[in-house]
């Protein structure tokens, strides 16, 4: 049976924002369902005028109001019985961010039976009311589910397989009101459907309006826990055995995981560094650290491997256990403490160790003021280059970074300290645009960083394998395709933290990376090859210091990762043409 989705948007008294929310829906070329759930006189006259404006707009009316939940499984019921597979469900008040929804589709293709599971990414328009109940439910339902599966059950922006959601909803009661988001998705977890969790944009628009109530919805989310909670405990076998199962799919490639943590957590982070300063702060990461250990189940597993493979490498007979990977997560959580030290100016030229000084001295007093790349890797604190930086305002710094995250970190440190920035440049894709906007820095005489141990967050194979730490790992080939366009001296950097100093490494790497067109590709092997030694030697100087939590040797092919939904959508619109 052919896959055919459409769109169920519940609506009580909404109107302010509908015309830009179809006007969104519009170029997707999406059918929509659109629940009057018994709004008043002037509102239902509204709504039921807008599929004259919008034909792909059909508005079915309930003579009551239902309450959102209620609103929803009735649009839920009626696209079942016209035939759709899957139904998008959509706020109408223009929370959430509708251009991902061919993302969420393209991850639905690919997991038909999976309910696509919005992560909202807030900006500063979210009430602080809003976050601190978020995290209180969160909590509930991962009792309930006795996992970490379902990251965020509030969202109302997900995409349900019609089939088993109608069954269920026809075979079971499910509140209608603020508590229908949490209950159907715990309950469509215990019957074994899959989660899949993805992070989207939400706006709370200034003039919006909200149909909480806050004494009868709280009380309803109450009695809501307590029933899922009491009907975990004949379930709970079922559910632990469920996390012990294998699944027969590809790893997930580094860009598709899910980010932890949020911008007001990073912030709170900072408060908790300046009040406590820095030595109480380590000891309360120690439990901080325990958590995101025990829960984060790939990043564990990774650094076990990487662990292992390290010990095979040096021949060491010694067995990895759990506290060598508590100490490498907590190696980590330590950089996340320094990184928060040299955004707010507390790291001094002091405390840094510049090896090499005559590549540095060089840099500094350059009369062509010549710009160069340097490449790093996710080896220590490659934050703390702002510090090269500081020691001369006339060099430039800009890191390309490939994930949002990196910028929200950014922009929550800024608050505090905003003469700490470095220009990051976040790029999905590397274009003829973005090429040609870092020559022109590099001919300003500023400096470029990227880091060479990640691949592509887009396309597959665009990699060399190269020995790293005795076996063959996938090297992008962005960075030093990209050294080679700008035409300008490359450097590798690496800046690790050993006897409480941190060390800064600066190896001029080459003059020019040009690469000649008859034998680009052996140039290119032989770029990345040296590269990966470098990595390698500096790995063994401080083991624990590497951060990449993921099977960093899997193969680079279809086969083997799974990109995210904006890669696979990519891929599949290269695989139409």
């Amino acid at each position: 049976m052919k896959s055919s989705y459409c769109i169920v948007i519940p609506n009580y008294n909404h109107t302010q924002h509908i015309d830009r929310v179809l006007q969104s829906i519009a170029e997707l070329s999406l059918p929509v369902i659109m629940v009057n759930d018994g709004s008043d006189a002037s509102t239902s006259q509204y709504l039921n005028q807008l599929p004259h404006s919008y034909p792909f707009l059909q508005v079915i009316n309930l003579e009551q109001n239902s309450g959102k939940g209620g609103a929803v499984m009735a649009g839920f019921i009626e696209a079942h019985k016209q035939g759709f597979t899957h139904a998008i469900q959509v706020d109408a008040d223009g929370q959430h961010d509708l251009t991902d929804i061919p993302n969420f589709i393209s991850l639905s293709q690919n997991n038909l039976n999976a309910v696509i599971c919005g992560i909202p990414d807030y900006d500063e328009s979210v009430p602080l009311g809003r976050l601190i109940p978020r995290y209180i439910t969160h909590f509930w339902v991962w009792v309930e589910t006795l996992s970490f599966s379902i990251k965020d059950s509030m969202c109302g922006y997900r995409l349900y397989p019609l089939a088993i959601t109608v069954a269920l909803i026809q075979s079971t009661s499910i509140g209608k009101r603020m508590d229908f988001d949490t209950e159907i998705l715990v309950k469509l977890y215990w019957q074994s459907v899959e989660i899949i969790n993805f992070p989207t944009k939400v706006t709370y628009p200034e003039d919006g309006s909200s149909h909480f109530r806050m004494l009868k919805d709280n009380w309803l989310i109450t009695k809501m826990h307590t029933k899922l909670f009491f009907g975990m405990l004949p379930r709970a076998p079922r559910l632990i055995a469920r996390r012990f199962k294998k699944k027969s799919r590809p790893d997930s490639h580094w860009s598709a995981t899910e980010e932890r943590g949020s911008t007001l957590g990073i912030q709170i982070l900072v408060w908790l560094y300046r009040i406590f300063g820095q030595w109480l702060f380590r000891i309360a990461l120690i439990p901080v650290i325990a958590y995101f250990v025990l829960t984060g189940n790939k990043a564990r597993k990774a650094s076990y491997q990487y662990l292992r493979q390290i010990n095979q490498y040096t021949g060491s007979k010694k067995k990895v256990r759990w506290y060598h990977v508590y100490k490498h997560f907590y190696q980590f959580g330590l950089a996340a403490v320094d990184k928060i030290r040299g955004w707010l100016g507390d790291v001094h030229l002091s405390d840094i160790v510049f090896h090499h000084a005559d590549v540095f001295a060089n840099l500094r007093n350059s009369k062509k003021q010549q710009g160069a790349v340097f490449i790093g890797s996710h080896l220590g604190n490659l934050e703390l280059c702002r510090a090269i930086g500081e020691s001369d305002s006339s060099l430039k710094i800009n890191a390309l970074v490939f994930t949002k995250h990196a910028l929200k970190f950014q922009k929550a440190l800024e608050k505090f300290n905003p003469k700490a920035s470095v220009n990051l440049i976040q790029v999905d894709t590397m274009g003829a645009d973005t090429a040609i906007e870092l020559k022109q820095k590099v001919e300003a005489g500023e400096i470029v960083i990227i880091v060479g141990d990640r691949t592509s967050v887009t396309q597959y194979g665009r990699v060399n394998y190269a020995p790293f730490l005795g076996q063959p790992a996938p090297f992008s080939q962005g960075p030093f395709i990209l050294a080679s366009l700008l035409e300008c001296p490359t450097y590798l950097l690496f800046c690790l933290k050993q006897s409480g100093q941190y060390h800064l490494y600066l190896e001029p790497f080459a003059d020019s990376l040009k690469l000649a067109r008859t034998n680009k590709n052996e140039q290119l092997q032989s770029i990345i090859t040296d590269y990966a030694q470098r990595l390698e030697h500096y790995c063994l100087k401080a083991p624990y210091q590497w951060f990449n939590f993921y099977n960093f040797w899997q193969k680079d092919d279809v086969n083997s990762i799974q990109r995210n939904a904006i890669n696979t959508q990519e891929k599949n619109n290269r695989d139409n043409q």
